[in-house]
C-alpha cells in the first residue's frame, strides 16, 4: 500500500463511522465472526438454475451453494432494474427513499450506505466487479470498501476471479467482507440484438451461433400475453428503443434461441463463481465464511413475450437468494413459504451474522432465524417492489408502478393508463396468466391488497398515488 492510498483509506475509515446513523459498535463477540462473501449476478431469474429444476442449463457452483445452504424461493427485489436495485441494496432502503428510481449514471442518493459499518466494526472489505451505483466507486469514504477492483460497467467478468483471488489470498488479521459482482447474464441484452443481425460484441465472453430453434429450450407455458394487461406495458415495449426491446415481432423460433443464449450466459456466470469458490476452498477459508448468492433483478425469459427487466412479472422481479451459513450445515433446504426482500434483507442478515446492531427504523429482516429454523421465525407478511418508466414516459414520476406480494397473491398498480391494476393468485396461477382484478369472487381480495399497499405507502412516505 502506497502512502497516498494509506492516507485515503485511513480518512475513509474515520469518516465511515459517521455515515451510518443510530448504530453503535458491536460488543466483542464470544465466537469468531464469520467472513462474508456475496456472489451477485445481474439479470438472473430465480428459475434460471439447475437446482431450481430447470433442465435446460447446468449451474454446478450455484447448485453447490443450494446443497449446503437454504434457498429462498420467494425472494423479490425492490426494483427490477439495475441502478435502483443496486442503490437500494447498498443503502437498505426502498428506491423512493434513495431517490434513485430508474437507470441513471450520476444521481444524488438520498440515503447513506450500510457497507461502511462492516469496516468500522473491524471487517476487511472488498468490492470486485460491476458497480452500477450512481456514486463514484472509488470513493471509499462513502462506500467503506478498502479493496476496489475491476468496477467498469462492462467486460469485467473475465478478470473477476483473479481480482477476488488477490483479495482472498491476502493475510487478513480480521474477518473479511467481499462482494463479487458479475455482469452476466446481463449480456443477454446484447445477445438479443445479435439475434436481429446486429454486430454486437458480448463484453464478457463470446457465444457461438445458436442452434436451430427445434434444438433450443421450449417456450415457457406463460409465453402468451395475459388478457387485461396494463396498457403501459406494451407502450413501454413499443416506444422504447428497438435496441432495448429488439424482440418485437419475433417468431417463436427466435424466442427459443433467445432462451438458449440466456442459459449459456448463466452457465458462464456459474463457471466464474465456481472459480471464486475454488479459491475460497484452496485458502482454507470456506468453512469460516457466510456465502450469500443473489441477483439484482431477473429477465423476462420469454414469459409474456418479454425480454429485459422493469416489469413485475415473477421472471423479472423474483430472483435467486441462497444463504450458505458458515460450515455449510444448512442441509440444502428450500424455503418455499417465507417472503424475502433481497435488497432490504441482505444487510440485515449480514449485520446479524457479524454481531452488528440493526439501524433504528430499518425495514430489512435478517433471514438467519429462518436458516437456523428458530421457533416462530417468519419472513415478511408482504414485500413491495417499485418501478419508474421515466426513460420512456418523460421525467421521473411520469408513469410509475407498485407491486405488493403477499403469501398467496400478487397485486400490481400503475399510476396511469388503461387496466392499471393486476391481481394474480400465485398458488393456482404461478405463470400469471389469469388476471383476477375483475373477478367478482376476488373483489374482497383486491380491496384488501389495495388497502395494504395504500397503508404501506403512507407509513413509508411513498408519493405513489393511492386508490
Amino acid at each position: 500500500m502506497n502512502r497516498r492510498h494509506f492516507i485515503r483509506s485511513t480518512a475513509a475509515g474515520a469518516l465511515a463511522s459517521t455515515l451510518i446513523p443510530r448504530i453503535t459498535t458491536g460488543q466483542p463477540q464470544a465466537a469468531p465472526r464469520p467472513n462474508i462473501l456475496y456472489l451477485w449476478t445481474d439479470q438472473q431469474s430465480a428459475a434460471a438454475m439447475s437446482n431450481a429444476g430447470n433442465p435446460w442449463l447446468s449451474t454446478p457452483a450455484m447448485d453447490r451453494l443450494a446443497r449446503e445452504g437454504v434457498t429462498f424461493d420467494r425472494a423479490y427485489c425492490t426494483n427490477p432494474i439495475c441502478v435502483p436495485s443496486r442503490t437500494s441494496w447498498i443503502t437498505g432502503r426502498m428506491p423512493h427513499e434513495t431517490t434513485v428510481t430508474y437507470n441513471t449514471r450520476q444521481h444524488p442518493i438520498g440515503a447513506v450506505p450500510l457497507s461502511p459499518q462492516l469496516r468500522h466494526d473491524g471487517y476487511t472489505t472488498g468490492y470486485v466487479g460491476k458497480w452500477h451505483i450512481p456514486h463514484d466507486p472509488h470513493d471509499g469514504a462513502w462506500h467503506g470498501f478498502d479493496y476496489v477492483e475491476n468496477v467498469a460497467p462492462k467486460g469485467t467478468d473475465p478478470a473477476l476471479p483473479a481480482a477476488c483471488e488477490k483479495f482472498l489470498r491476502q493475510k487478513h488479521e480480521q474477518p473479511f467482507f467481499l462482494v463479487a459482482s458479475l455482469v452476466n447474464p446481463h449480456d443477454v441484452c446484447e445477445w438479443a440484438r445479435r439475434l436481429n443481425g446486429l454486430d454486437e460484441t458480448l463484453p464478457n465472453g463470446a457465444l457461438s451461433a445458436p442452434p436451430p430453434p427445434e434444438d433450443c429450450p421450449p417456450l415457457p407455458a406463460n409465453f402468451a400475453i395475459p388478457d387485461g394487461e396494463p396498457e403501459v406495458i406494451r407502450q413501454l415495449q413499443s416506444l422504447a428503443s428497438m435496441r432495448t426491446y429488439p424482440t418485437r415481432g419475433w417468431d417463436e423460433g427466435r424466442w427459443r434461441q433467445y432462451l438458449w443464449g440466456y442459459y449459456r450466459l448463466i452457465e458462464m456466470a456459474d463457471a466464474t463463481l465456481g472459480r471464486v469458490l475454488a479459491t475460497l476452498d484452496e485458502t482454507g477459508q470456506d468453512r469460516d465464511t457466510l456465502i450469500i448468492f443473489s441477483s439484482d433483478h431477473g429477465d423476462g425469459s420469454a414469459a409474456h413475450q418479454w425480454n429485459q427487466k422493469t416489469l413485475f412479472y415473477d421472471e423479472v422481479v423474483r430472483v435467486p437468494f441462497i444463504v450458505r451459513p458458515p460450515g455449510g450445515f444448512a442441509g440444502g433446504r428450500r424455503d418455499a413459504r417465507n417472503l424475502v426482500c433481497t435488497n432490504l434483507d441482505f444487510f440485515a442478515t449480514v449485520y446479524d451474522y457479524a454481531g452488528i446492531p440493526q439501524p433504528v427504523d430499518f425495514a430489512g429482516r435478517s433471514v438467519r432465524p429462518l436458516v437456523e429454523r428458530r421457533p416462530a421465525a417468519r419472513g415478511h407478511p408482504f414485500v413491495v417492489s417499485q418501478n419508474d418508466l421515466a426513460p420512456v414516459f418523460g421525467e421521473s414520476g411520469g408513469v410509475r408502478g407498485r407491486m405488493l406480494r403477499t403469501e398467496r397473491y400478487k397485486y400490481i398498480r400503475y399510476s396511469s393508463g388503461k387496466n392499471s391494476e393486476q391481481l394474480f393468485d400465485l398458488d393456482l396461477d404461478p405463470g400469471e396468466m389469469r388476471d383476477l382484478k375483475n373477478d367478482f369472487n376476488h373483489a374482497a381480495v383486491l380491496d384488501e391488497h389495495r388497502r395494504l399497499l395504500d397503508e404501506w405507502m403512507q407509513r413509508h412516505n411513498d408519493p405513489f398515488p393511492a386508490i
